[in-house]
């Protein structure tokens, strides 16, 4: 029969290979020598995967080790052109597009505004947002091995349709995904946004090493990303962590949510409240503007402050964000909850400290709490990371 059995010369070849490569990933360049004793393999074996590698085009000589004693080593890196992998991070303002080498560095970057509300018009405006950042990379698409889209809500796997995200203009059409597959010459993937968060948190940031968490994303709305035994939880719908719907106390209880695109726990502690809470503490001058940049910018005066009315805006904020954080935490007792997005990030540790206090007051488990730190673009570095990863094992594991 072909094929392969595991304990053949062969396999082990690529196993080894395949731990190199992820040793240069993790360590950047290496020696021969280095490289057998990570592997814990010969000078000779070591030496024979290097030039397999190098022969695929997958690892490439950097330079050489200086200023130590005895003659000088060559180095050996992955070779960053052996595949680029791209990620879009999709709002109803604006699409961000990047394009990152195999070892996750970004080439190329493009935004694309994109007002209005023509259905029509998304399949150009995903094409023109990846051909920017194409441009930017100075590669072609033909050179993209994966495009991983981030967008809010989820696509139903049963029916390919976008759920849980009736403000994103355009993307609603049965047929939106088969158009897409058309119109893109590579694999294509669609993620949740927030999901997305907590790949990038995971794989780069505050949940790194962490195989049960959930992650709390505040910017214009509520959302939350669970992971349980180091995967993504999507529930059947692909709508798992839609808690801006939640019921909650100390909320009006929302009915036809999806209609609304709000529930209990969004009206409790979105983004839309702080002004409410500022006025009806006397703050002024809450400005205007979208209603992330406006909570944002209140919640960080405040945190400066941190007493009389500001610290009460802080106390009532972060009773409102633990009491939806306390019914995920009783259901899913996780280890970590990550709280990210620029609203929450705005608060601070004054804020951070005050949610921690409530959460403990309102539920029994007693996880760890602690802020996002993938600040820059975390739902485009999370759909590079996935789109990475699965480029990484297609290129690895066929190269040879």
């Amino acid at each position: 029969m072909a094929g392969t059995t595991p304990g053949t010369p062969r396999v082990l070849r690529a196993m080894n290979d395949r731990a190199a490569l992820d040793l240069l990933l993790e360590h950047g360049p290496l020696s021969r020598t280095r490289i057998g004793k990570l592997t814990g393999l010969s000078k000779p074996t070591a030496s024979q995967l290097l030039a397999r590698l190098e022969a695929a085009g997958l690892v490439v000589v950097t330079g050489t080790t200086e200023g130590r004693p005895g003659p000088s080593a060559q180095l050996y890196a992955v070779n960053p052109r052996a595949a680029y992998a791209a990620g879009l991070d999709v709002t109803p303002l604006r699409i961000r597009a990047a394009v990152a080498d195999v070892t996750g560095a970004v080439a190329g970057e493009f935004e694309l505004a994109t007002p209005g509300r023509r259905a029509d018009s998304v399949v150009r405006q995903v094409t023109e947002a990846l051909d920017g950042a194409v441009k930017a990379a100075g590669v072609t698409r033909a050179d993209v091995h994966r495009l991983v889209v981030g967008t809010p809500g989820a696509f139903d796997p049963s029916t390919g349709r976008l759920r849980y995200a009736s403000h994103l203009p355009g993307w609603h059409s049965p047929t939106l995904l088969d158009e897409l597959a058309a119109a893109l010459p590579m694999p294509v993937e669609y993620e949740n946004d927030v999901n997305l968060v907590a790949v990038a948190e995971q794989r780069l940031g505050a949940a790194r090493g962490h195989e049960n968490f959930v992650l709390l994303w505040n910017e214009e709305g509520l959302g939350a990303a669970v992971v349980i035994g180091g995967r993504l939880h999507r529930g059947f719908t692909g709508g798992a962590g839609e808690v801006g719907f939640l019921p909650v106390p100390g909320a009006p209880l929302v009915r036809q949510v999806a209609k609304a695109n709000s529930g209990g726990f969004q009206e409790l502690a979105g983004a839309q409240v702080l002004p409410r809470i500022a006025r009806d503490l006397g703050i002024g001058d809450v400005g205007g503007g979208p209603h992330a940049e406006v909570a944002a910018a209140l919640l960080a005066r405040a945190a400066e402050a941190d007493t009389g009315a500001p610290g009460a805006l802080l106390d009532a904020y972060a009773t409102g964000l633990a009491t939806g954080l306390a019914s995920l935490v009783a259901v899913l007792d996780p280890e970590l909850v990550v709280l990210a997005g620029e609203v929450i990030a705005a608060g601070g540790e004054p804020l951070l400290t005050r949610v921690r206090a409530e959460l403990t007051e309102l539920a029994a488990p007693r996880p760890k709490l602690v802020p996002g730190s993938v600040r820059h673009g975390p739902v485009l570095r999370g759909a590079l990371e996935t789109a990475l990863a699965a480029t990484r094992d297609e290129v690895f594991d066929t190269a040879r």
